[in-house]
């Protein structure tokens, strides 16, 4: 039989399995063109954020370094700080806050922050060293904003790193093993349905040329008969169109 040997599914060859077997190709097909188009978009997604990553972590080094330098500057000037802070903390001034941002389907963390109240320290280096803790505050402050933007990036290159694996895998799993066993099933049905027409058509054809040689033999019998004057012809014209059971062997 054909289309043994190659990878399909077992089913019986019929118009309705091959109507179904069409269906389900195309509807791989489909399938195949949108996680195609969702794996492009979030490769893109990934792209992006990646560059952003980069550039995030440039400026990080940046600010680090003045937010060292200006911390440097302000106990040169006003000895040690954490005194200060520590007196003037009650709660936190920065704070982030957590939402979703939908990439093609896919849910990526984002992490914000933001002010919330006034501000601590702004009555700290009025005696001495002013402007140096304001430097100190400012830098310090734009390190923060800059580490949770990076822990937003990172957490959303992680989670897209391993949405776009799995996204591939499917892709390659449906252009490589489902659509080429949906195929050769539909061929295989295919093939099965032309050959079973081939048979009864050549069923058919025997049966033909069995009733013509059949016919031949009577008309001669009829023949002979009426040229011997013994053919009576039949009452019911009808009698003459009855054809008898055709067995042959195959």
């Amino acid at each position: 039989m054909s289309g043994v040997g190659k990878d399909r599914l077992d089913v019986f060859p019929s118009r309705m399995n091959m109507m179904v077997m069409r269906g389900r190709l195309k509807g791989a097909q489909k399938g195949h063109s949108l996680l195609k188009k969702k794996a492009d978009a979030l490769t893109m997604r990934f792209r992006q954020i990646l560059a952003k990553i980069i550039d995030t972590k440039m400026l990080m080094g940046e600010v680090m370094k003045d937010a060292a330098f200006s911390l440097a500057e302000a106990k040169f000037i006003i000895g040690d700080v954490n005194q200060i802070v520590l007196q003037n903390v009650t709660k936190a001034q920065t704070k982030v806050r957590f939402k979703k941002d939908n990439v093609a389907g896919v849910s990526l963390p984002v992490f914000e922050h933001y002010a919330d109240g006034s501000d601590t320290y702004e009555l700290a280096g009025l005696s001495r060293g002013g402007q140096q803790v304001a430097k100190l505050k400012k830098n310090y402050g734009k390190a923060v904003e800059l580490l949770v933007d990076l822990a937003s990036l990172q957490t959303a290159f992680i989670t897209l790193d391993e949405v776009i694996k799995i996204t591939n895998r499917r892709v390659n799993a449906i252009e490589h093993v489902i659509i080429p066993r949906i195929e050769n099933t539909l061929s295989y049905i295919i093939s099965e349905l032309d050959e079973r027409e081939r048979e009864e058509f050549y069923r058919l054809k025997k049966i033909q040329e069995k009733k013509k040689i059949i016919r031949e033999k009577a008309e001669k019998r009829i023949a002979a008969k009426r040229a011997a004057g013994e053919y009576k012809e039949p009452a019911n014209l009808l009698e003459e169109e009855h054809d008898a059971d055709l067995l042959f062997e195959t």
